[in-house]
């Protein structure tokens, strides 16, 4: 078999990203694969119905693929209007209806983190609070016990000091999930976006309970509380602008 029968053998088997690789090896190599067949072998298998068309398409399934290919990767944030020096975070928490948990947090306060990690907690909770990852964590001093047998619900606005606006994040919400594994208690509220933004919708603000597996199953140990946005925020600037596009009142 000739060197170009093994190259055509093996380059149907990869994935976009090592086909392209293989164009920049030599002119022999980026020749073959050109082809636009195995370019086609790639859209087949990320988009199937693609391939079923009675007519081909107008453009290469090279270029096809190049295309689509690239909308997957995020693009560049402008820099948001908003920055954390400019907000602060109402969270207030109830057990029943006795309030137990009431404070105003800065917003540098909340992008900061936990900084001094409770002695007790799991090794793998110790490494999701100790890696780079962005999360907005504060501490809870002195530690709250909650017990699960009662209804546990928090609330959370935000207030921007530029403008003395506020915007609803979280609105009373029940802690309906309690996952041991990861030791966090959730809560979740779909988020108000400004008429501005009509199409924007579906996304969820969670608010959790960091807590000490103190090997109580009905009463949890809690030293922090972290919010997030899943995936449709995952970095500082990504979260401002998210925030920038509540309904402020």
């Amino acid at each position: 078999m000739s060197n170009e029968e093994i190259l055509k053998a093996v380059f149907p088997l990869l994935d976009g990203a090592d086909l392209a690789s293989c164009m920049v090896v030599c002119k022999r190599w980026r020749d073959i694969a050109r082809d636009d067949y195995f370019w086609k072998c790639l859209c087949a298998r990320r988009w199937p119905s693609i391939c079923k068309r009675p007519n081909p398409p107008t453009v290469t399934y090279y270029k096809l693929y190049q295309t689509f290919y690239k909308r997957q990767h995020r693009r560049t944030l402008l820099p948001p209007r908003l920055s954390f020096e400019d907000l602060e975070f109402f969270i207030d928490i109830w057990t029943e209806d006795k309030l137990i948990f009431s404070e105003v947090v800065p917003g540098p306060v909340f992008q900061n983190g936990i900084k001094n990690i409770p002695p007790g907690i799991a090794e793998m909770l110790r490494l999701h609070l100790e890696e780079p990852d962005y999360k907005m964590t504060i501490p809870v001093e002195p530690r709250l016990t909650v017990l699960l047998c009662q209804t546990v619900t928090v609330s959370v606005l935000v207030g921007r000091k530029d403008s003395n606006r506020v915007a609803c994040i979280i609105n009373k919400s029940k802690f309906d999930y309690i996952d041991r594994t990861a030791y966090r208690a959730h809560a979740f509220e779909y988020l108000d976006f400004s008429p501005d933004y009509p199409f924007t919708s579906g996304i969820r603000a969670w608010i959790s309970l960091r807590f000490i597996d103190d090997k109580n199953e009905g009463i949890i140990n809690v030293y922090g509380i972290e919010m997030d946005f899943c995936d449709a925020a995952n970095s500082k600037e990504e979260v401002l602008w998210l925030l920038d596009m509540l309904d402020w009142k």
